[in-house]
Parts: structure tokens; C-alpha cells; sequence
């Protein structure tokens, strides 16, 4: 995300771009993970009140990711704060890297407000009930050091350097053998509750026990592929805007 000016504040512009990058991310078969970085001291401060409202994308709903459905492992790399909307950008990632300067809060409960866009429902499940109860509650932010005791972040590390474990971490996951469960890459936590859904059906047919032949990885590292901020055209070719990515094949 690279509005920093605005405190990368998610306005229509930005939400269309993090939609078309999450596209790319889903549909290229070269890609097996994302990174999902920002420019600037502040990760994002969430919602673009200038906008007024106008931050939903047809398949990604509120910031182009809140409600989106997605098939591969997006991490969060996390170098400053991730306030209000921001955090719950951060809560629809798989995977969270967060460095000494990054902080997590909730603070719409100051304004009368509640944290509707995922952060009343995400925050119970990926941190312990009461710290979750604690942020939405009081409206104070937490540090990345406690959000790592409490198990929330994955990698904590020194200030700049989220984005660089992020991309490490992407690579440890695309050295693995691919999944073969009609994927070219381990499954997203979405797509994991999915196929775990009470009531689900199991696979079927030649992916029901499709043998996995174990490969030695290859390497991989990071790419500048991104998507425009106007979120149309996305090609190999764009870069510096939205979403950093690995791009591997394993």
C-alpha cells in the first residue's frame, strides 16, 4: 500500500487495487504466496473518512479484502501502526510478520462507533477471547511485542524489517511440496475453514488420495509485481504500488 501521505488510509482507489492485486495472487499458478506491506510509518489507519464510504469491491467487500474468499497464504508484514481498519486488514491476513514499531488497535469505541468491517468477529478468533474483548472495549492499542506473547504475530523483528521476514517467511512456504488438494499451493485459511466446514464433504475422485511426490525446493524469492493503483491492467510489468509477492514454483 503506497499512500502514505494519507496514512494509507483506504479510499476506492486503494481498495481497488488491493482487489486486483489479490486477484493476481489467486489466478497466477506462479505465485504460491503474498505480502501484504505498506509504505510509510503507518501500516494503515483504515478507512479514508473523504471518501465517504466508498471503499467496497464486489468480490473483496470492505478495503478489497475484508470478505474475500481466497486460495493461497497471504502474509501481513506490519512496520507501523494498524489502527481501526487497519488492524482488520491486518486480522483477514493468514500470517502476520510485525516489527518494534508496529501497533494494533481498535479505537472506533472512542468515536461511538464498533469495528464492523471483520474486527468484531476476526479478533475473538485469532487472539485470546479476553485481550480481544480488551481492544474493542477500550479502544487502546496493544504493542507488537504483546500481540507476539499472545500468539498473534507470527515473527516479531526490528523496526524496518517486517517486509523482509514477510518475504522469507513466503519462501519457506513455497519450498514446500504442492498441495494436492486441487491447488497449486498451501490453502489460505479461508479456503482451510472451508474445507473443514462441518457437514463438508471430503475430496473426491483422483484428488480424494492424489499421492504426493515430495520435490526438492527450488529457489524463490521476492518479485516488485503489483498491481496499478487504479486496480485495472494488472500485468507482470506494474510494479511499486499495492502488493509485493513471492514468486515461486515448487
Amino acid at each position: 500500500m503506497r499512500r502514505s501521505a494519507k496514512r494509507n488510509a483506504v479510499d476506492r482507489a486503494l481498495a481497488d487495487a488491493i482487489d486486483a492485486g489479490l486477484t493476481l495472487l489467486d489466478e497466477d499458478d506462479d505465485l504460491g504466496a503474498g505480502v501484504l506491506a505498506a509504505a510509510g510509518p503507518v501500516f494503515s489507519a483504515g478507512s479514508d473518512l473523504a471518501s465517504g464510504g466508498d471503499y467496497f469491491t464486489e468480490r473483496g467487500g470492505e478495503y478489497g479484502i475484508i470478505r474475500r474468499p481466497r486460495t493461497k497464504p497471504l502474509i501481513a508484514a506490519v512496520d507501523g501502526p494498524a489502527l481501526g481498519g487497519g488492524f482488520e486488514i491486518v486480522l483477514a491476513c493468514d500470517l502476520v510478520v510485525a516489527s518494534d514499531a508496529a501497533v494494533f488497535g481498535l479505537p472506533e469505541v472512542a468515536r461511538g462507533l464498533v469495528p464492523t468491517c471483520a474486527g468484531l468477529f476476526r479478533a475473538p478468533r485469532a487472539l485470546p477471547l479476553n485481550l480481544a474483548r480488551e481492544l474493542i472495549l477500550t479502544g487502546e492499542p496493544i504493542s507488537a511485542s504483546r500481540a507476539y506473547a499472545a500468539g498473534f504475530v507470527n515473527a516479531l523483528v526490528r523496526a524496518g524489517e517486517a517486509r523482509a521476514e514477510a518475504v522469507c517467511l513466503a519462501q519457506r512456504i513455497c519450498a514446500n511440496a504442492p498441495w494436492r488438494c486441487g491447488h497449486h499451493s498451501p490453502p489460505s485459511t479461508t479456503r482451510l475453514r472451508q474445507l473443514t466446514k462441518p457437514g463438508g464433504s471430503p475430496p473426491s475422485g483422483r484428488n480424494a488420495r492424489s499421492p504426493v511426490r515430495r520435490m526438492p525446493p527450488k529457489a524463490c524469492g521476492p518479485s516488485s509485481r503489483s498491481v496499478p493503483l487504479s486496480g485495472q491492467g494488472a500485468s507482470r510489468g506494474d510494479i511499486n504500488n499495492v502488493v509485493n509477492y513471492v514468486d515461486c514454483k515448487v
